[in-house]
């Protein structure tokens, strides 16, 4: 991201268009590559892409290292000879090509994927084998953990035999044997994720595009990370957290967020020179080009609410790793392109953070028009090192968030874009596309909705509330070559097209 003004989309793998109930890295993928290249984009953002557990979202997964097994191509399976067409088609994923129905993909995508598994000669497969030698130190205890859980009816590590529970050296040993089937199919599955999805980055990066990934700061509490690495985190003696991670309350709500995440044990990583979170990053690095990290301020300070209480109201802070991890990460690893979500309420020590490790910031522009009072999210407060979003995926669309405005706040950002009226909700967006895109930032990234100009029919995310969310998905066709011409145009206007390998500009590739 150095050196030159970007831009990119924001564009979750689930939300592309298929036939098969969520995105996958199949054609779909390649597509939606081949149209951000034409519009003249650098980066394609995308979130988390590890394996969803209960409420779907992408930000509480099985494992920090996994990869989400519905993301799996069917089609390139059929074209492996792993599948049929017609085993594909049998299956039902949800009707509605716009919504993801995960109840239907649950039920059915494991049990179309274990035919795949079934038909696989791994035993000959040396790439299979290499794959999961370098990947032993997490893939191991993930395959295992999920074999474990799923005799156990999905329930969380928590409520397993104590001794599984408790990873006893003989109950390992005894779950590896008798699930060894079981085993080898997530091992499987997540060599098929690895291997089309770096296939789709490659085609990708030799586009010209790079992918922003997103990892969340905290691990879930049901996961293989917390189960095979408890000295990692917050427990007690009976392997339960003694605190959790949330918010507290604010404008937004009252009782605050309880996320319930186990918090990290800081002094335990520090003592180790925080070998786990530079195998963790270093694993980021070779999934995407970017990565952006979510919740950044928790490095400088993380709130910690007691374990039991129903709600963060009675939470404190507590002084994280500060920049000692990333001196760590930086002497092992080298300079990294890194994005610090950096939003919510900071204190000058987390923006000091922010700025000793050279990190971009965040500013969305829905942060930005309060009438009562000056805000840094304003375009003309920007500065170079930020990147610059309309919104987030947990922000609602341009479109919603602008119908939604409080009187005095639309007719500042009015007078701020110097209008009296919109022609169409598509205008509305565009107009706010150019006020982002015109932003000294040194990237800008737009969520896809917004060059659709969709309303909150297409929000992705509404934290703090349960159904309804990561369901959208683009509609198939919907990324023209007219509209790949009009983002291509802004991108343009505002000189932040995309720079080919001889330093020309890429113009309509």
């Amino acid at each position: 991201m150095k050196n030159a003004r970007k831009s990119g989309v924001l564009m979750p793998v689930a939300s592309l268009p298929g036939k098969y109930g969520i995105g996958t890295f199949g054609k779909e993928g390649y597509n939606f590559v081949d149209m951000l290249a034409q519009a003249g984009q650098s980066y394609w953002q995308i979130l988390p892409l590890g394996p969803t557990s209960y409420g779907d979202s992408p930000y509480q997964s099985f494992s920090t290292f996994a990869g989400n097994p519905y993301f799996i191509d069917p089609e390139i399976l059929i074209e492996e000879g792993l599948l049929t067409k017609e085993e594909a088609d049998s299956y039902d994923f949800g009707r509605n090509p716009v919504k993801i129905d995960y109840g239907k993909i649950y039920y059915s995508r494991f049990k179309m994927l274990k035919k795949a598994f079934e038909r696989a000669d791994l035993k000959k497969d040396k790439a299979y084998a290499r794959f999961c030698a370098s990947n032993r130190f997490w893939l191991d205890d993930y395959a295992l953990y999920m074999a474990v859980k799923n005799s156990f009816g999905g329930v969380s590590f928590i409520e397993w035999d104590e001794p599984i529970r408790k990873r006893e050296k003989k109950a390992l040993e005894e779950y590896r044997n008798k699930y060894a089937q079981e085993v080898e199919f997530y091992k499987f599955l997540q060599y098929k994720f690895i291997v089309q999805w770096k296939a789709l980055k490659k085609y990708a990066n030799k586009k010209g595009i790079k992918i922003i990934g997103d990892i969340p700061i905290y691990v879930a509490f049901d996961s293989a990370d917390t189960w095979a690495s408890p000295k990692l985190f917050q427990f007690d003696a009976k392997g339960f957290p003694t605190a959790v991670a949330g918010c507290p309350p604010d404008a937004f709500s009252a009782t605050g967020q309880l996320w319930g995440n186990p918090l990290y044990d800081w002094e335990y990583h520090e003592k180790t020179g925080y070998k786990w979170w530079i195998r963790r990053i270093k694993h980021c690095y070779e999934l995407y080009d970017v990565v952006r990290v979510d919740h950044f301020r928790a490095f400088d300070a993380y709130y910690a609410i007691p374990y039991g209480d129903p709600t963060a109201e009675f939470g404190k802070w507590v002084k994280g790793p500060g920049f000692g991890l990333f001196k760590a990460i930086r002497e092992n690893l080298g300079d990294l392109d890194m994005i610090a979500e950096d939003l919510g309420y900071l204190t000058d020590s987390v923006l000091r953070l922010v700025k000793r490790t050279g990190c971009p910031g965040m500013k969305v522009l829905q942060f930005a028009f309060n009438a009562k009072e000056e805000s840094d999210y304003l375009p003309h407060n920007h500065m170079y090192n930020t990147v610059c979003y309309t919104g987030t995926h947990d922000n609602e669309t341009t479109v919603g968030w602008f119908r939604g405005l409080k009187k005095a706040d639309r007719k500042m950002a009015m007078d701020y874009l110097n209008r009296t009226e919109f022609s169409s909700d598509k205008d509305i967006a565009m107009s706010f596309i150019k006020l982002a895109m015109a932003s000294v930032s040194r990237l800008c990234v737009i969520p896809m909705q917004d060059y659709l100009g969709l309303g909150d029919e297409a929000r992705i995310n509404t934290p703090s509330t349960l159904g309804g969310n990561w369901v959208w998905r683009m509609k198939k066709g919907a990324f023209t070559k007219k509209l790949a011409k009009e983002m291509y145009d802004v991108t343009k206007l505002y000189a932040r097209l995309r720079i080919d390998k001889t330093g020309q500009k890429a113009y309509n590739s």
